[in-house]
């Protein structure tokens, strides 16, 4: 059970605080294994920043979604938006690739305790394949390792997508965050290790063929659970057709509770930090609530000295119509 009444806020710094903070969320959703977001510490920075005032680091307790641009890496993203928000504790709620746009949750605060719920939730993505070329890390950065002249129908390619859907199995890319013995499956690829990476058990919700702009491409939209990676479909319906195939654009437009009505993106957040500097804004303006991540939870409420005692590990007994009809996970809130 889940006890919290937090929801976004921005408190007023509290002194300096010169820690360093982590992101230590391990992703899913097939793009596993963000590093972890450090501020600089060390004699150097600190010379860089003899004469600057020291930018105290605040209590913020929420939720910001990045629409995150292409090219920029999800540490990146949370170390930018854990600066403009001066805030002590930051994490990402599942990797996005650098090559992909759109949301990546980031957590601030009290809400890093419901990263994992986020994780939990199921992922949409609209993402094109490019036909006729499969390559290593199975998108556009990659090496091409095989060629074919065959081009997919429309007709072809919808036939094929219900063995993509459901529970299936699914191998992960070589180029992937998986763990090989103590090291990262793309660290060992770089190196020209070749990994066999076993198949594992992943859900595909829905797998649809959204159009067909030319012979060589085709856009499809895809709402799957946690540990699934596009560039697998890409891969192994590629495979199946004959004419192999790798991805060429990636946008994640569903994370959780989170839709693409929930983004903002990164210019807009950084104008509203200048408003908000200038006194013309607030940046709480962009933050969800901490509770916005348990949206998808059934939801319980208790007395204060029932949560109180939850809060301690301690067992609460609910009788007659306090007794909630459900089984799982259950958030629960103080009345």
């Amino acid at each position: 059970m889940i006890v919290t009444t937090a929801n976004s806020t921005i408190e007023p710094p509290i002194g300096d605080s010169d820690g360093a903070e982590e992101n230590n969320f391990s992703n899913a959703n097939g793009d596993a294994g963000a590093a972890p977001v450090r501020e600089q510490q060390g004699r150097g920075n600190k010379q860089r920043h003899q004469g600057q005032p020291r930018r105290d680091k605040r209590d913020v307790h929420g939720w910001v979604v990045l629409d995150k641009p292409i090219g920029m890496t999800s540490t990146h993203a949370v170390a930018v938006v854990k600066r403009l928000f001066q805030a002590k504790r930051a994490g990402h709620a599942g990797t996005l690739d650098p090559l992909a746009s759109g949301g990546l949750p980031i957590a601030m605060g009290e809400a890093t305790k419901t990263v994992p719920f986020v994780m939990d939730g199921r992922k949409r993505y609209r993402f094109t394949v490019c036909w006729g070329e499969e390559r290593d890390t199975d998108d556009t950065e990659g090496r091409i390792v095989k060629t074919s002249d065959i081009r997919p129908s429309a007709e072809a390619i919808s036939e094929l997508l219900p063995r993509f859907t459901g529970k299936i199995e699914q191998t992960p890319p070589q180029y992937s965050a998986i763990k090989v013995q103590g090291e990262r499956a793309y660290d060992l690829a770089r190196d020209g290790e070749i990994v066999e990476l076993k198949p594992r058990p992943v859900e595909i919700h829905h797998l649809t063929l959204v159009e067909q702009p030319d012979s060589s491409h085709s856009v499809f939209e895809a709402e799957c659970g946690k540990g699934t990676y596009v560039r697998a479909l890409a891969r192994d319906i590629g495979r199946i057709l004959g004419c192999y195939g790798h991805i060429c654009a990636l946008r994640r437009t569903l994370v959780g509770p989170f839709g693409e009505a929930d983004m903002i993106p990164l210019e807009q957040l950084e104008a509203l930090c200048d408003r908000a500097a200038s006194g013309e804004g607030s940046l709480a303006d962009a933050l969800l609530p901490v509770e916005t991540a348990l949206d998808d939870i059934p939801a319980l409420a208790v007395t204060r000295a029932d949560a109180a005692r939850l809060h301690r590990g301690q067992a609460v007994l609910l009788r007659g119509r306090d007794a909630p009809n459900c089984s799982g996970t259950v958030y629960v809130g103080r009345v």
